[in-house]
């Protein structure tokens, strides 16, 4: 049994992927209303977050996982206009922010209540919407998984992607140093901007022998894999945690066996999308803990690139594959 006002639409508006291919595959589309299960929120939703995940699903190379939403978006930010029958500590009416397993382009979309976080003091909905997938899978990597410390080196690559971006405000909001790397020297120095301590050109610098050189790294957030994964273990410490989370660079690496051993190296990787309810719910309990009392402090600021209307949803992953942009894309729905 849910509890919902009467009001609500029997169908909404999507972005439907038509086929596997370019962003022109994305198609404006009806849908059913979802309805919430128990332990569930139906969201209307004002914005959504637009990642690279969404584009390798319209590419056809990363499928939601059995039982999600085809409709691609995996955050969104809006208000709770219905409820399932089993939820408990939240009302109608609550604006929330939500990590999705898909349904973030349209009106609606239905989310389990574990992965639901309220909209930090301060931020609009826009920004709010900006933060879930970011903020999750840095929190579940960096913090949960390879356990960085104050004091301790971050290197992240892709320093001004959504991803870079959240991981250098994270890390030096909890008192870590951080280097970045990036594409041209513009986005290096937007990196430091944003918080680097230091940033290399990955096209131009020798950054894992100077990164070596000056004292190494700690923790590596891995999005290139392929020839970066060697070089990333070359400038990782004794006792650094390299954390792979996708591979724009290629899926195979090759790696010196005895570097790991010789440094006591570990290795590790996860996606987010496919982590079951019970998972998701703990690491919005550590993120609500620990991450949303910063960003309400000012110590952890969203950065949002551009804002599309949900109909622009093809130039908004166009503007993702460009490797323009500059912190998050966001979909304005509402």
């Amino acid at each position: 049994m849910t509890i919902a006002p009467d009001a609500l639409p029997e169908t909404m508006t999507v972005i439907e992927i038509t086929a596997p291919g370019g962003p022109e595959m994305l198609k404006l589309a009806t849908r059913p209303l979802p309805q919430p299960g128990p332990n569930e929120v139906l969201i209307r939703i004002a914005y959504a977050g637009v990642n690279r995940p969404d584009v390798l699903q319209r590419q056809g190379l990363y499928p939601p996982p059995p039982g999600a939403s085809d409709v691609p978006g995996l955050e969104a930010a809006g208000e709770i206009v219905a409820l399932g029958g089993k939820v408990k500590g939240w009302a109608m009416g609550d604006q929330v922010c939500a990590l999705l397993t898909g349904g973030g382009y349209g009106d609606y979309a239905t989310v389990d209540v574990g992965s639901c976080l309220p909209v930090p003091a301060g931020l609009s909905l826009c920004e709010a919407a900006s933060l879930p997938e970011t903020a999750f899978t840095v929190w579940a990597n960096v913090f949960d998984d390879a356990a960085l410390k104050p004091g301790e080196t971050l290197l992240v690559h892709g320093g001004t992607s959504g991803i870079g971006v959240m991981a250098i405000a994270m890390a030096k909001a909890i008192g870590a140093k951080v280097i970045a790397t990036a594409g041209t020297r513009e986005k290096c120095d937007t990196a430091q901007r944003l918080g680097a301590d230091a940033a290399y050109n990955y096209k131009e610098d020798p950054w894992d022998v100077d990164i070596a050189a000056s004292g190494g790294a700690d923790v590596v957030l891995d999005i290139a894999g392929g020839d970066f994964v060697e070089r990333n273990l070359a400038c990782l410490n004794d006792g650094g945690r390299h954390v792979s989370i996708a591979f724009l660079r290629g899926a195979t690496a090759s790696i010196n066996i005895f570097a790991i051993m010789r440094k006591r190296l570990r290795l590790s990787g996860s996606t987010m999308k496919a982590r079951g309810p019970s998972e998701k719910a703990r690491l919005a309990s550590g993120l609500r803990e620990t991450i949303w009392p910063l960003i309400e402090a000012g110590k952890i600021k969203p950065v949002i690139d551009e804002i599309f209307a949900l109909k622009d949803a093809p130039k908004a992953h166009a503007r993702m594959e460009s490797g323009a942009h500059i912190g998050k894309i966001v979909l304005k729905i509402g």
